[in-house]
């Protein structure tokens, strides 16, 4: 619970501090800072989207929802990442055009402003930086960004207080940019690796199968499946032929898979010479059989 109650802690500073930035955007007639208050108010508002799915995948599971609702936790971070990867994107392009059109700021103001920012934001990050799930994990990847762009905002400021490089403030904006939008893309692909249900990381099935049948009494194992529900928590169901007493397999099968990380399986048991009915078991393969290896 407590990681989603500092979801709700970044969404209130967040929120609070577009509020002011976009006031500090008028007065100091900074565009980073007018613009960085309207990318801030986006982050906010999906922060506020993962909040409602943190707190919604916390739901035990129920008829309409037979595995629970831990991807709500992943669709969260995936909406959050989305907002990230297009903002970097608008961050890059601005940044480019100021390139060419630089503009005149208030240093002194942006300074003050970039001060409140860092302090605000890095309060966020920190009380964000326990994320376990997906979703959170992409809430702290979001508050790192803010950190990181007050951060540049506020050396820019300094820089170009006693110098005139103007072209330092985009330089670094698209530093930042770029940093950000390779984290959000990497964040994608997990999530879209969890949704298409390809199997875990750090999971390897012939491994797992090779496991399975040195343990006495099971002649083999097909029809191996491994998903993770939100990327925590691993899932596997299998078909396990066998000559032993069944509850004494069906336990030595489980302590061999919760080594491998996967602590719910679902497990089919057949006597060995039974017929598997299922469509993959009747392909003409008959490597199925673990080629026993008992050294007696």
């Amino acid at each position: 619970m407590k990681n989603q109650k500092n979801i709700l802690i970044a969404f209130i500073l967040n929120l609070t501090f577009a509020v002011i930035e976009i006031a500090g955007g008028i007065l100091t007639g900074s565009i980073a800072i007018a613009s960085d208050a309207v990318h801030d108010l986006g982050d906010s508002l999906s922060i506020g989207v993962s909040y409602i799915f943190e707190r919604k995948s916390r739901r035990n599971p129920d008829d309409k929802y037979t595995y629970g609702y831990a991807r709500y936790s992943v669709l969260g971070g995936g909406v959050t990442l989305l907002v990230l990867f297009l903002g970097s994107i608008v961050v890059i392009y601005r940044a480019i055009m100021r390139f060419f059109h630089p503009e005149i700021i208030d240093y002194s103001g942006m300074m003050v402003f970039a001060v409140i920012g860092l302090l605000v934001n890095l309060l966020a990050a920190i009380v964000t930086s326990h994320g376990k799930t997906v979703g959170q994990r992409a809430v702290n990847l979001h508050m790192l960004e803010d950190v990181l762009g007050w951060a540049v905002v506020l050396i820019g400021a300094v820089v170009m207080r006693f110098t005139d490089w103007a072209f330092l403030d985009p330089a670094m904006s698209i530093a930042v940019a770029v940093f950000i939008l390779i984290n959000a893309i990497k964040g994608m692909k997990e999530i879209l690796d969890i949704f298409l249900e390809r199997t875990p990381n750090g999971i390897n099935v012939d491994e797992i199968k090779r496991r399975l049948c040195e343990i006495d009494g099971v002649d083999s194992a097909h029809h191996i499946h491994v998903r993770s529900l939100d990327g925590n928590v691993n899932y596997a169901t299998m078909h396990i032929v066998h000559s032993g007493a069944a509850a004494e397999i069906k336990r030595l099968v489980r302590e061999e898979l919760s080594e491998h990380g996967i602590l719910h399986a679902t497990l089919e048991l057949e006597e060995v010479g039974e017929v598997c009915d299922e469509f993959c078991c009747r392909l003409p393969k008959a490597e199925h059989a673990c080629r026993h290896h008992h050294h007696h």
